[in-house]
């Protein structure tokens, strides 16, 4: 089985800073494409960051760049997100994902088929 573990959460004020990270056990999710998406209360879940298999490519959702910076691990084996100047409109369960074996940094959720179980980030007002 293939566990995907998130942490790094939590409450912070606006223009605050958080870094999320990501790490597997069981299979690794070395080589893999890997993706960071979220989710707030009564809506749809949202690309937020995308990596290539190597870690030299990176893909953004529009409201996150220059913000958020989505990274892994010198080994591969763990993924991160540094969050950066925070908004309320950032506040949701933030899931990472697993997507392709040497795949490119995708951005649909349907490219992915191993989730996590998430990690709350609020930002207060």
């Amino acid at each position: 089985q293939v566990q995907l573990v998130e942490s790094g959460g939590g409450l912070v004020q606006a223009g605050g800073s958080l870094r999320l990270s990501c790490a597997a056990s069981g299979r690794t999710i070395n080589n893999y494409t890997m993706g960071w998406f979220r989710q707030a209360p009564g809506k749809e879940r949202e690309f937020v960051a995308s990596i290539n298999w190597s870690g030299d490519s990176t893909r953004y959702a529009e409201s996150v760049k220059g913000r958020l910076t989505i990274s892994r691990s010198d080994a591969r084996d763990t993924v991160f997100l540094q969050m950066n100047s925070l908004e309320p409109e950032d506040t949701a369960v933030y899931y990472c994902a697993r997507g392709g074996w040497y795949g490119g940094a995708e951005v649909t959720p349907a490219q992915y088929v191993t989730w996590g179980q998430g990690t709350q980030v609020t930002v207060s007002s």
